[in-house]
């Protein structure tokens, strides 16, 4: 699943292409998502001007002169950019033809993802009740430590609840706590306020590098402009269950926390 990074990659790879541009028309191929896409969508959003391309934890805000497409590329979703008209291949269920001659395609084999149209994107449903943005002064050490106090559940998936923080997925909370030395199956209230403040910095850190290196290609994934990420090649412990730790070679292990598989150094990480 496209987490972050790999959200934001696409966001800054479109951005530039669709910032200004006039919607000419919308092709609709399958509106059968995890969401239906509106029937009125070509309605709403022809002719219309693209004033900016905004995200907000895993959702792609589209914001047109009135209204806002929010697009969500589910499991194995996709948006990028192709010459307006060009052949459609299976699960290329939507196109967005700007006056350019380019075209914003959505491609999506799982049906998983999701466009929708809100007049206000801050208190859709979806959007209304996330916790703050991880690379923002409004997530720190300390909120961890604060949400955390009365919270039995595993730290892993307490840092991975978007109430508390946003698009902190598998990957990037198995990465940033093997950075931080916690062990994911500690509960998350044993944590103490320096190891949550570790923990919120080694958060932001990866989170920071994964953009800048493009996400991390799993499967589907590629940015707004077709090319592959490369954080992949960066990770110590997402992906590398029983082989040797990079740090000090013990074996790592893999357990389930909240039905994700967690993968761990049982030395490095206590």
């Amino acid at each position: 699943m496209p987490e972050l990074p790999e959200v934001e990659t696409t966001r800054r790879g479109i951005a530039p292409h669709l910032e200004g541009q006039r919607v000419s028309r919308v092709i609709v191929r399958e509106r059968r998502l995890r969401w239906p896409i509106p029937e009125d969508l070509d309605v709403r959003l022809s002719g219309q001007k693209i004033v900016g391309v905004e995200r907000r934890a895993k959702y792609l805000l589209i914001n047109a002169e009135v209204g806002t497409l929010i697009s969500h590329l589910g499991m194995s979703g996709n948006l990028r950019l192709v010459e307006a008209g060009s052949l459609a291949a299976k699960h290329e269920h939507v196109d967005i033809e700007l006056e350019s001659g380019l075209a914003l395609r959505y491609t999506d084999p799982r049906r998983f993802g999701a466009m929708l149209w809100t007049h206000d994107p801050l208190n859709h449903a979806l959007l209304l009740r996330l916790g703050p943005e991880p690379l923002t002064d409004l997530f720190d050490g300390e909120r961890l430590f604060q949400l955390s106090r009365k919270r039995a559940m595993a730290v892993k998936p307490f840092i991975m609840d978007n109430a508390v923080v946003v698009g902190v997925g598998n990957i990037y909370a198995t990465e940033a706590l093997f950075a931080a030395g916690i062990d994911p199956r500690r509960e998350a209230k044993s944590i103490s306020r320096a190891r949550y403040l570790k923990l919120a910095i080694e958060i932001k850190r990866i989170l920071a590098a994964a953009i800048e290196r493009g996400g991390t290609t799993l499967r589907d994934f590629i940015g707004g402009d077709g090319q592959p990420g490369y954080f992949q090649q960066e990770l110590f412990v997402y992906g590398r269950a029983y082989e040797q730790c990079k740090v000090c070679g013990s074996e790592l292990r893999e357990v389930k926390l909240g039905q994700r598989s967690s993968v761990f150094c049982p030395r490095c990480q206590t």
